[in-house]
């Protein structure tokens, strides 16, 4: 009969070993899956206590991770628990010789299991440590199994310690037995797959997140004005993710996010102006109209004081053709006139100052009278020919109603997001990761099918890519650090966000979470300067 329940009770923990090496392999964070590994070997093999160390990454010493008495209530290094603050064990000696005084750098240094029925018996290892613990506690810490974890290259990566195997039925304490062994080794075995496993994926992902920062860093040496944007929409992308995630109500009552599905709208996230490393940095960093590699508006200046400079010689030659007649009324008229066109000359310089800032909206009025200038004005060039005030280049970049861009100019802008999918697109994705470019490459389309580059409608997007969408633009409106525009008020910036929500530009749904919310107000805090925040 005890036959019967020995072999009952070893398929019952073979069945609970098969049930954590599918749950080891499924875990995804490395905080729980070391937790996993300790609190599955105490189940399995009855153990009251346990540790779990790791090996450095200089392979010089053993780092105390995870510690659990469970008779104690002792749980530390976990997430949310008291944090394991004891010193490392050093490998080997100062001579190079192995460290073998200590069980579990025995056992890593070795590759080797080691049993221990009673420490308190056993002259073999230092049991100080324990035995300090014990005093301090009332504890007594007598059986040992001490077991390497080693990964598919055979290098050790930690060790599993596990203390005082309890009988089931009475709760003595007692060695562990030959069974438990052989299932710590082979949970073990299967700890150490699934950690290798789960560090070569955090290696991955870090090595891509450092790639992808990388870009983003380059981005932001060519221009200062767009690096701080490849952080920040990323940052307010994901506050309005988690809060459509914590909406129970509307049409984004259904809407969820695994942590898995977090890290992908990230790495979109930071990936969505990627295709900007293409833009010409002079187009980028457009300040004022006449900006190319420096400001051109020095070049018409120059032809202001060149006309002033003829009309005050003009006037010069006439008035020294009157001294003969001493024509005072006649000098003094050439004088006014001479001041008048002056005067004149620095309205029309100061009025083409200012049609080079670039704004939201230049006046029908203001182009008209840009025209009639460049049309009435004319200069004599350093070869003495009579040339336009302004080239036609220059009239039309004056001439920009709305900002300070060019058509030309706003199409090579526009261009970034059709190289961003490019670039996204040509990438081989692993299956957690396929839907960045769907994500980045839409953050300037429209609901109402008007945007670009592929004019897809609200219909045909993710609530993803429409959350970047909302992200770009509100980001764009409030940034401080462009070159051709001030950051607008919270007020201000909502306000024409209301009119795009209107005018079928973003997701009038996600907007709505925008504001019920007060994301927002959360982004504006971490982000904008106080006085913007007005609302």
């Amino acid at each position: 009969m005890a036959d019967k329940d020995d072999l009952r009770s070893l398929l019952k923990r073979l069945e609970q070993l098969n049930a954590v090496g599918a749950a080891l392999s499924r875990e995804r964070d490395l905080g729980r899956l070391l937790e996993l590994i300790l609190d599955a070997a105490q189940t399995l093999t009855g153990a009251d206590g346990g540790t779990l160390y790791r090996v450095t990454e200089d392979g010089s010493a053993l780092r105390f991770v995870l510690m659990r008495t469970l008779s104690l209530g002792v749980r530390k290094g976990g997430q949310g628990e008291e944090p394991l603050d004891l010193p490392l064990l050093p490998l080997y000696l100062q001579d190079g010789t192995p460290n073998d005084h200590l069980v579990a750098v025995h056992a890593a240094v070795h590759d080797t299991t080691v049993a221990i029925d009673d420490a308190y018996d056993s002259a073999r290892f230092d049991f100080s440590g324990t035995r300090s613990f014990d005093a301090r506690t009332g504890y007594r810490s007598r059986s040992f199994l001490t077991v390497p974890l080693k990964n598919h290259d055979s290098e050790i990566i930690g060790v599993l310690q596990l203390i005082n195997a309890s009988d089931a039925q009475t709760g003595a304490v007692r060695p562990f037995s030959a069974g438990e062994r052989r299932i710590a080794e082979s949970l073990s075995s299967q700890a150490a797959i699934a950690l290798t496993n789960r560090l070569l994926i955090d290696q991955l992902e870090r090595l891509f997140e450092s790639f992808v920062n990388l870009i983003n860093q380059a981005i932001d040496e060519k221009s200062p004005y767009t690096g701080g944007h490849c952080q920040r929409v990323p940052r307010l992308t994901m506050m309005l993710a988690e809060a459509a995630h914590e909406t129970a109500e509307g049409p984004l009552a259904a809407f969820s996010m695994t942590e898995r599905d977090r890290y992908e709208l990230k790495m979109a996230g930071l990936l969505h102006d990627c295709g900007k490393i293409t833009t010409p940095v002079h187009v980028v960093d457009k300040a004022t109209k006449l900006q190319t590699i420096y400001d051109r508006i020095g070049l018409v200046d120059t032809r202001f004081e060149v006309l002033k400079r003829d009309a005050e010689i003009d006037a010069l030659r006439r008035q020294l053709a009157l001294r003969p007649v001493v024509d005072e009324t006649a000098e003094r008229g050439l004088l006014d006139g001479l001041r008048r066109q002056g005067q004149e000359l620095d309205a029309e310089r100061d009025f083409l100052r200012a049609c080079n800032v670039g704004s939201e909206s230049m006046s029908a009025a203001d182009q008209e009278r840009l025209r009639a200038i460049s049309a009435r004005r004319e200069w004599r060039n350093p070869e003495g020919v009579p040339t336009a005030l302004l080239s036609s280049d220059e009239l039309e970049n004056l001439g920009i109603r709305k900002g300070t861009l060019t058509q030309a100019e706003r199409d090579i802008i526009n261009y970034h997001i059709v190289s961003t999918i490019r670039m996204l697109e040509s990438l081989p994705w692993p299956r957690h990761l396929r839907n960045v470019p769907e994500y980045a490459g839409g953050h300037h389309e429209r609901m109402d099918g008007k945007g670009y580059p592929r004019g897809l409608t609200r219909e045909q997007m993710s609530w993803q890519a429409r959350m970047l969408g909302i992200a770009d633009i509100f980001e764009a409106l409030t940034a401080v650090d462009r070159p051709y525009k001030h950051g607008m008020k919270l007020s201000q910036a909502l306000a024409i966000m209301r009119g795009m929500r209107e005018g079928g530009h973003i997701d009038p749904d996600l907007f709505d979470v925008f504001v019920k919310e007060k994301v927002y107000l959360r982004y504006a805090r971490e982000f904008l300067d106080p006085a913007q925040i007005d609302v």
